[in-house]
């Protein structure tokens, strides 16, 4: 297996970590006796060697040994080694192209960027190796052969014998959980190869018919969702339905044999894996396919959460998550139903409710009761002097639900206060101000000289900001004045008490020498735009931003800042005119976009804003919101952006999920995008 290792020049070569010096003994880890052992040098490969998906040419020296490694017959967990090879390789980044194509592409990147060709060079030896998976189709482990058919379709150059192998080896193989890695690697196959994908699609639908098991039926309709939707049952949802009750019948065996409890990554994944993985992947290879057929995707998650099965609703609690933040559509039934799940026994399936119900505010509202009636319940979970918010009295609280108000005061009272409590509060509408003198306590007992003092002060200030209470005035400037100057994070603690200051208007006029002061600091556009907000002294302010607004090398964001600051001074900006025009040419996307935006607020002239806002809002989905909502400012005026507004409200998609990446507020901020776009619309009429 090892044969040639020691002649490797490994020092010379790199990792994730530095010298792959270490590799050698990692790669006879995996062949270990030991099964903690193979599962630490698992975890070493996955966190050095080809780490995050990298590939290093300590990666590529590799290949040939994992190679060995995964033909030697007596070898445990080769299975693993199998999945290791189909990542280095590439693994779902081929998925969805046809054969070829996604090399093409990735190629086509990495030259652009200049980038090494490890990527490629790592495709190209898996490739050439990959007869090797021929013979392990048929192996006696079934790990084996249940990681073989994802192997096969991506990296054997024959299609037409890959599709044979695969539909000959379900004829004989007698593991459910193998056939099910079979039904994934036809649907994969039928993605990958367009011109051989009929007869794939044609075993796919055979296999969703009874008498096969209904797991596996589970599979194959998942992989037609993907590849052939034309091809799905008419009665689809029904069909599910009666497919996981059937499946949830039946008694539940270990996808996967015995692992050692290691204290490593891969350990730790595998404790946090769902008690029901694989109906986890099914459902979500399943909903995955589906995309944008929301209707039916809510009516399978309603089925899936009214069954017996505890697992079946955690796992339609999860599957939810996906459907809620990618898709819009009214989502008030499967809302209140995973609501219904945190009055279940299962800490497990109560946790997943939570956490799904904690990220989306106000479609939290039909799970209200229940949210609160859980709060109330559990004192213990409110997190009254821990660092964080209890989970259910956080959801509660950004569904704007004043009964959250109570449990609040009463963390609000305990000296040390959760860093989030303030990012909550402002969704509480009128009933939070109730609040405020006990924000005003709390910041009032901040140190001015502690490491904590920017963490304790910064969500405090948030909220009191929120809810505009300028009778905190004296605890802001006591921390403005009196912290030292070494202090930790001391200048993101000076913008935070400039921008409180701002938002607190008149009301805190006594903090306007404090303000001036600060003209001449690192926030001097902080300081500028708030002492406008209390004073309106544009004679004071305009001479600040307008240089910040020209600084030839201004830290990031105060150029953008400065326009923001300026479209607020309204026409008194004038002056600014030159330099917002050559920033809305900027290379910035939001330069551009706030540049645009000060424009139209400063001299009211449409012609130069229009083009600015509908690039950018092609460009960069984030920005949406933002330019929407200066639509709304213009009016009739905006009216040839009708297009851009009428095209969202009518997208099936939230903004932000077509720009990659989820964050926790996304769907809050696409609530808020169709609201401000509704508006707008009102307003060009």
């Amino acid at each position: 297996m090892f044969t040639g290792i020691d002649e490797v020049d490994w020092a010379s070569m790199q990792h994730a970590y530095g010298s792959a010096e270490d590799v050698p003994e990692l790669l006879r880890g995996l062949a270990s006796p030991c099964p903690q052992e193979r599962e630490t040098a698992l975890d070493g490969m996955y966190g050095a060697v080809h780490h995050q998906g990298d590939v290093y040419d300590s990666t590529l020296a590799s290949i040939p040994f994992l190679f060995a490694l995964v033909a030697h017959a007596e070898l445990p967990d080769r299975g693993c080694i199998v999945e290791l090879l189909v990542s280095i390789g590439g693994g779902d980044a081929a998925d969805g192209f046809p054969h070829g194509e996604a090399d093409d592409l990735m190629d086509a990147d990495e030259e652009e960027d200049g980038a090494d060709d490890n990527y490629a060079m790592a495709r190209t030896a898996i490739r050439a190796g990959a007869a090797v998976f021929v013979e392990l189709i048929a192996d006696r482990d079934p790990q084996v052969r249940r990681a073989v058919p994802s192997a096969l379709v991506r990296f054997l150059d024959e299609p037409a014998r890959v599709l044979g192998l695969l539909r000959e080896r379900l004829d004989v193989e007698q593991d459910g959980g193998v056939r099910m890695a079979l039904a994934e690697g036809l649907g994969l196959f039928a993605r990958l190869h367009t011109e051989f994908a009929a007869p794939a699609v044609d075993s796919l639908v055979t296999l969703c018919a009874a008498p096969d098991d209904p797991g596996l039926r589970l599979a194959a309709l998942g992989q037609l969702a993907g590849c052939a939707p034309d091809r799905l049952p008419a009665d689809l949802v029904p069909t599910v339905i009666a497919l996981l009750r059937a499946r949830s019948q039946r008694p539940r065996v270990p996808d996967e044999p015995e692992r050692p409890d290691t204290d490593t990554l891969i350990g730790h994944l595998r404790r946090l894996r769902p008690a029901d993985e694989e109906g986890s992947q099914l459902l979500r290879t399943l909903h995955s396919g589906l995309g944008g057929r929301t209707a039916d995707r809510i009516a399978l998650l309603e089925g899936q959460l009214t069954s017996a099965d505890p697992a079946d609703r955690c796992n339609a609690v999860w599957m939810s998550a996906g459907l809620l933040r990618e898709w819009r559509a009214d989502y008030a039934e499967p809302v209140a139903l995973i609501g219904e799940q945190l009055v279940s026994d299962e800490e497990r399936l109560r946790d997943a409710a939570v956490s799904v119900l904690e990220s989306l505010f106000t479609l939290a509202v039909p799970a209200a009761d229940r949210l609160a009636a859980l709060v109330a319940a559990a004192p213990e979970s409110w997190g009254r002097g821990t660092p964080t918010l209890g989970r259910p009295l956080k959801a509660l609280a950004r569904a704007g639900d004043t009964r959250a108000v109570p449990a609040l005061a009463q963390v609000l009272a305990e000296p040390v206060v959760p860093n989030d409590v303030g990012h909550v509060i402002e969704y509480l509408g009128p009933a939070g101000e109730q609040l405020a003198p006990l924000l005003r306590e709390r910041l009032r007992d901040v140190p001015l000289d502690s490491p904590e003092t920017y963490d304790r002060a910064a969500p405090l200030l948030v909220a009191l900001g929120r809810l505009r209470y300028d009778a905190a005035v004296p605890e802001v400037l006591r921390l403005l004045h009196g912290m030292p100057g070494e202090l930790r994070r001391r200048d993101w603690l000076v913008q935070a008490l400039a921008r409180t200051l701002g938002t607190f208007g008149a009301g805190a006029r006594e903090a306007v020498p404090a303000l001036r002061e600060l003209l001449d600091s690192e926030c001097a556009v902080t300081a500028a735009d708030a002492l406008w907000s209390v004073a309106g002294d544009a004679d004071a302010v305009l001479p600040v931003l307008l240089r910040e607004l020209a600084a030839e090398r201004a830290p990031a964001g105060h150029p953008r800042a400065a326009a923001e600051a300026l479209g607020r001074l309204g026409p008194l900006a004038a002056p600014a005119l030159p330099g917002l025009h050559r920033l809305a040419a900027s290379s910035e996307v939001w330069e551009r976009t706030a540049a645009a935006c000060a424009l139209w607020d400063i001299a009211r002239d449409p012609e130069p804003v229009l083009p600015v806002f509908r690039s950018a809002w092609r460009q960069n989905a984030y920005t949406r919101g933002t330019i929407a909502t200066c639509l709304a400012r213009m009016g009739s005026a905006a009216a040839p952006a009708h297009d851009l507004i009428r095209a969202e409200l009518t997208a099936p998609r939230r903004h932000r999920a077509r720009s990659g990446g989820y964050g926790s507020h996304d769907i809050l901020e696409d609530e808020s995008l169709l609201h401000t776009c509704r508006a707008a619309l009102d307003a060009m009429r």
